[in-house]
């Protein structure tokens, strides 16, 4: 009997063999490793009573500390008391009661009666027997109904027939430990097991991330279906917009062909003539204070001794009249800055008629200043006028070019210089003393500047409004239309209607774009500088100074004033005639070719002055060589500089941004205009013969920058100029594009128009694609 402290092993005793001896059960096979073991039933020690010990048979001793925690059993053990025997109630194997170790005892079952040496516990605790019925460890059920009156006899023979079923479980047990334990079986098989559990485990976890994997793979399989649909779909838009690029050049090539046959109409004729009447106040009243420069320093003498009794100086004599000379470019300023504010508000037509108020107001003032004894009013009205003719040159070129054909722009726009130069030549003739350059007549000469006001105010309202600024601005397409039947005099205006309709669609993101826009525009940025550089070629490349001092100029030569006179008719001539031989030449060479030609002989010619005026002293005929060289430099002035700045300034720009950046160009060249007209005098105080080196060197820097920035505008419409700068093309190679180039940037703004147009439809398809 085991106690609770040291639990060892009982063997049956030898004295007791009753009865046959027991066939041991045959030995199971040896486990494989394919094999399942079932896990033995484990049942904790710690739930039975401390004064209930169990006897169990085994080979050897148990390990105490093993028995303590837990026991691995084939069935869970029976607990009986020793007062209770156990009724058998059903079919299963006999379970027998036990008894106290005092009645075990005196019925002559005691530890002597144990020969393998089964030691029972010394305490006086209760013990407890599991039976095992069939021979193979399996125990049988059991009840817990009391049974009282079994003698000590009966008890007796029941252990011994117990101890005879342990001794063969023992033995069982005995010789299954010994296989094991000879071939190690056990051992490899539990190995074995657990390397298989534990490759099944990994197996699981490589099974759920293919499944996690398999998983992914579905959805980017489908990713990439939607993604091939999507391929699908652009491949076809692509046909489609390839179909409507193809179907659009040539549609607008027709249409370019068809506008390049446009002819100069009566009706356009009468109407650019009653335009440009403006650019003549604006020739006229830039030469027309040069000619009777000591007529008016004579009165301003004879004013300022009846104001105060005393000489006038020379030197200020000299600042008056630089007052009166440059005053003229400070109203141009103020008038060519508000030019685009006017134009938007009044329309070019309607800003025209104003403006004609205040050539009248400044003209009159000029002609009353000898009655009214005041220079004064000399300066408020060379003011005045000049504000006059700042808006003329804003307004004059921006009208003309929108109402001119595609095949006439060119030329058209040189009307406008065409027009200053007979207003200089006007101004110049009118000047010699045999008709008005006389102490009498200078005031008269001056006030015949209201002609040119006067006459436009009556020929204007007969033309029509510009209908780009009537489609474009003002949204008016019938109004539009029926300006364009009057201008190509033919009903078929759908060519122009569609040209201005381009345009339209390429400035929708600049209309209506104010001044500090268009400075900040990055977009806009490199036509506004070619535009502002173009204007300072004009004015800093000398020509005013030979405007506003070429009778001074000449006489400084060496020549007398009455000949210093005839040749600054001359120059007014030879503007003239260069002019319209300029005409054809701008739209058969193109614009910045000419303006390349004239930068670079007006350079060329500034070193002979130079250089004549160095040598006069020296050499009698040098004079001459000086009045050639700076008639030679006005021919080349009027073939280039002359005119292309005013024309590629309104062809840069669309309808939107057109009027603030004219205003800004306009507002520089006046700028320079009064720069170069006060500075002049004191610059040649200075360099006396070296006064046109500086202009040599601006020359030469403008002549780079037009050959490396400016591009060529010859016969492009407007949306193909602004697809030049779009894409960055028209600021990096500045020359004549080809062809190819040329369609490729009017087919990617033709692609971008068509991809707006179809991107609801798209989203649409998209939507419906996603949806399924």
């Amino acid at each position: 009997m085991a106690t609770n402290g040291d639990p060892s092993m009982i063997s049956p005793p030898s004295s007791i063999s009753n009865g046959p001896e027991p066939q041991l059960p045959p030995l199971l096979p040896p486990l494989r490793s394919t094999q399942v073991l079932q896990p033995l039933s484990v049942y904790p020690v710690a739930t039975l009573s401390q004064e209930a010990t169990y006897d169990y048979v085994f080979s050897g001793p148990l390990d105490s500390q093993a028995l303590s925690s837990t026991l691995k059993l084939t069935s869970p053990p029976v607990r009986v008391r020793p007062d209770v025997y156990l009724p058998f109630c059903h079919a299963g194997p006999p379970v027998y009661r036990s008894q106290s170790i005092d009645s075990q005892r005196s019925s002559g079952v005691d530890d002597g009666r144990s020969s393998t040496g089964t030691r029972h516990s010394p305490g006086s605790g209760l013990k407890r027997t599991r039976y095992i019925g069939d021979g193979t460890g399996s125990l049988g059920s059991r009840k817990s109904d009391r049974c009282d009156g079994e003698d000590a006899e009966s008890l007796r023979q029941l252990l011994i027939e117990l101890q005879k079923q342990v001794s063969v479980m023992s033995m069982n047990l005995s010789a299954k430990l010994d296989d094991l334990q000879r071939g190690d079986r056990h051992l490899e098989t539990t190995v074995a097991l657990c390397e298989i559990r534990t490759q099944l485990q990994e197996l699981t976890k490589s099974v759920e991330s293919c499944q996690t994997e398999v998983s992914e793979v579905k959805r980017d399989m489908v990713a990439i279906k939607h993604e091939l649909d999507t391929v699908q779909q652009v491949k076809e838009e692509i046909e489609e917009l390839r179909e409507y690029v193809d179907r659009l050049e040539e549609h607008t090539h027709r249409r370019k062909l068809r506008l390049l046959e446009q002819g100069l109409t009566f009706f356009l004729t009468y109407a650019i003539f009653a335009a440009v009447l403006g650019m003549l106040q604006f020739g006229y009243n830039t030469g027309v204070i040069n000619a009777p420069e000591v007529n008016i320093e004579n009165f301003m003498k004879d004013v300022y001794k009846d104001r105060y009794g005393e000489d006038i100086s020379e030197e200020f004599i000299q600042q008056l009249y630089s007052v009166a000379v440059s005053i003229f470019a400070i109203g141009g300023m103020l008038g060519g800055f508000s030019g685009g504010w006017m134009a938007n508000r009044f329309g070019r037509k309607g800003g025209l008629l104003l403006n004609n108020v205040l050539g009248i107001s400044g003209a009159c003032l000029m002609g009353f200043t000898k009655m009214s004894h005041s220079y004064e009013m000399l300066f408020l009205g060379r003011f005045i006028i000049g504000v006059n003719c700042g808006l003329n040159t804003s307004l004059v070129p921006m009208y003309i070019s929108e109402i001119a054909p595609l095949n006439l722009r060119g030329g058209l726009g040189t009307v406008n210089q065409l027009a200053v130069t007979v207003g200089l030549l006007l101004s110049q003739v009118l000047g010699i003393e045999q008709i008005l350059g006389t102490n009498d007549g200078w005031p008269v000469l001056l006030g015949l500047a209201i002609c040119p006001a006067v006459l436009q105010l009556l020929l204007l309202p007969i033309c029509p409004e510009s209908p780009r600024y009537l489609l474009i601005t003002k949204q008016w397409e019938e109004e539009a239309r029926k300006a364009l039947r009057r201008l190509r005099a033919s009903n078929q205006v759908e060519e122009d209607i569609e040209e201005m309709r381009a345009e339209e669609r390429a400035q929708q993101s600049e209309s209506s774009i104010s001044t500090i826009e268009l400075i900040c525009s990055p977009t806009l940025r490199a036509p506004l500088i070619i535009g502002i550089v173009m204007q300072l070629s004009q004015q800093f490349s000398g020509i005013n100074a030979v405007f506003y001092y070429s009778t001074s100029l000449f006489m400084s030569s060496g020549l007398t004033e009455e000949s210093a006179k005839f040749a600054t008719i001359g120059i007014g001539a030879i503007m003239v005639v260069m002019t319209l031989v300029s005409i054809p030449l701008m739209d058969r060479t193109g614009r910045r070719t000419l303006h390349l030609y004239g930068l670079g002989g007006m350079f060329i010619f500034s070193i002979f002055i130079t250089i004549s005026f160095l040598i006069k002293e020296m050499i009698d005929w040098m004079s001459y060589l000086s009045v050639v060289s700076t008639l030679a430099f006005v021919v080349f002035f009027a073939v280039g500089p002359g005119s292309i700045p005013w024309m590629i300034t309104a062809e840069l720009f669309s309808q939107g941004p057109r009027p603030s950046a004219m205003a800004i160009a306009v507002l520089v060249n006046w700028m320079a205009n009064f720069v170069v007209g006060i500075g002049f005098p004191s610059l040649k105080t200075a360099l006396e013969n070296y006064t046109f080196l500086p202009f040599s060197v601006f020359l030469a820097i403008f002549w780079i920058f037009t050959y490396k920035k400016v591009p060529e505008t010859k016969n492009k419409t407007f949306e193909e100029i602004l697809a030049l700068f779009r894409h960055g093309n028209g600021s990096e190679d500045g020359g004549d594009r080809e062809p190819g180039t040329e369609r490729n940037s009017i087919s990617s703004d033709s692609l971008q128009l068509h991809q707006q147009q179809q991107q609801p439809s798209r989203s649409a398809k998209h939507k419906d694609s996603g949806t399924n």
